[in-house]
């Protein structure tokens, strides 16, 4: 299902939470201190509890295509393998990145650039969901997205907007986790979404939707199709809720400060990332903003596709910062794979997921540095290397989850938030 230029298009999934035996062990230690009389469901409510009240929110920044490292964050302007990229300063001296990112070099000190990723994917499709869901792609398992893994465990229940909501295209889905986590669609953030307008009064809609359940239940439901119509009843109320929610201010970017927007860069993605802003702020927990076309396979000057991103991301950082926000919200910037250092010979550069880049900032992360390096030639990674699943683990330390925690999948297989992987320790300093 996604939520897609209509507010409400069905889907079905089925999924709960399981405990490992850390977990329980962990309850049960909670129990003996002092609260044995409150029950192990309930232990379990009260972490969760506790993790909303963190108020911790994530956005990811997605460079669909495989942004070039060379052209962003890893530049080899005295190798020939530079493609005539030349380097600038930022503001924290040593570190230096492609031109045309100005405007990311005035906010270096609160990023993280890692340098040293590396993974065995480098097909679109394949990378992209390993890079969102922590898996490659199989058969037998809808791994959920990393929107949908943050909603799931961060996520207020009774919030009246989606949890996850996806600026400039669909994005990966939630998997086992079931419908109500599942992705809201934005393609243009200067639009408000579609369908979000009663077409009668509160009362009458709400009888339309009353007899809706008993029709459904009546003619589907009673003859075997209860748990459908049960996430069907589920998700229209989450869209009643959304629907009717004062929340729904937050996607009128017409509402922001000029100078705002300006800052921004007025572009989709600028808006993108302002409209993310203020989803977080009113309580959203994902919002991923998608820049694409960045499969630069004939193409070495990125200076168009960098401008909107650069104002964009930059932007996003510093208001996040004056906000008082950052420290709560982890942005992520990134894209399924890099591309190879050697030119090729239609004069860009094709898919390498051996060693490229990605950045961070917020939640936490300790800002003004560069973790790992590649080689001098930029064909491998030279330190500290970086997998998928150890970027995962470090996204969800980051928002205050635990990684290891397992989810049921439909056929009863435990499948934990991340296989493995290791915390980036100097990315907390």
């Amino acid at each position: 299902m996604s939520w897609d230029k209509s507010v409400v298009r069905l889907g079905l999934g089925q999924g709960g939470a399981v405990v490992n035996r850390r977990h329980f062990l962990k309850a049960v230690t909670l129990g003996a201190a002092g609260a044995a009389s409150v029950s192990f469901t309930d232990l379990l409510s009260l972490q969760a509890a506790d993790l909303r009240k963190r108020n911790m929110a994530c956005i990811l920044l997605w460079m669909g295509g495989g942004p070039s490292q060379l052209e962003t964050w890893d530049p080899k302007p005295d190798h020939e393998h530079g493609g005539g990229t030349k380097s600038i300063e930022t503001a924290v001296p040593g570190i230096r990145i492609a031109k045309g990112w100005e405007k990311t070099a005035q906010v270096m000190g609160d990023l993280a650039l890692i340098r040293s990723m590396s993974s065995k994917e480098g097909n679109h499709d394949r990378a992209t969901y390993q890079l969102h869901t922590g898996y490659v792609p199989s058969g037998s398992v809808r791994h959920p997205g990393l929107g949908s893994l943050t909603a799931a465990e961060l996520g207020d229940p009774k919030f009246d907007l989606p949890h996850v909501v996806s600026i400039g295209g669909p994005t990966t889905g939630a998997g086992l986790l079931g419908a109500q986590y599942e992705p809201f669609v934005i393609r243009d953030p200067e639009k408000p979404p579609q369908n979000t307008t009663l077409p009668v009064e509160v009362r009458r809609f709400d009888r339309r939707i009353g007899l809706l359940g008993s029709l459904e239940q009546v003619a589907f439901g009673a003859k075997g199709g209860g748990d459908r119509v049960n996430d069907h009843a589920a998700l229209y109320k989450q869209t009643r809720n959304m629907v009717l929610s004062p929340h729904m201010k937050a996607f009128d970017l017409a509402t922001e400060d000029p100078k705002t927007r300006a800052a921004y860069g007025d572009t989709p993605f600028g808006n993108g990332c302002l409209l993310a802003r203020r989803l977080v702020e009113v309580g959203v927990t994902f919002v991923e903003v998608r820049s694409g076309g960045w499969d630069t396979h004939t193409l070495l000057d990125l200076s168009a596709k960098a401008a909107p991103v650069d104002a964009g991301a930059s932007a996003l950082i510093a208001d996040l910062k004056s906000r008082g926000r950052l420290d709560t919200t982890l942005v992520v910037w990134m894209g399924e794979f890099g591309r190879t250092p050697k030119i090729s010979a239609r004069g860009g550069r094709d898919h390498f997921p051996r060693a490229f880049s990605m950045a961070l900032a917020g939640g936490g992360v300790k800002g003004g540095q560069v973790i790992g390096a590649t080689t001098p030639d930029g064909s491998a990674v030279a330190d500290h290397p970086v997998a998928v699943n150890d970027l995962l683990t470090s996204v969800f330390h980051s928002l205050k989850v635990d990684p290891t925690k397992e989810n049921m999948s439909p056929a009863g297989r435990p499948i934990k938030i991340v296989d493995g992987g290791k915390l980036i320790a100097p990315l907390f300093g």
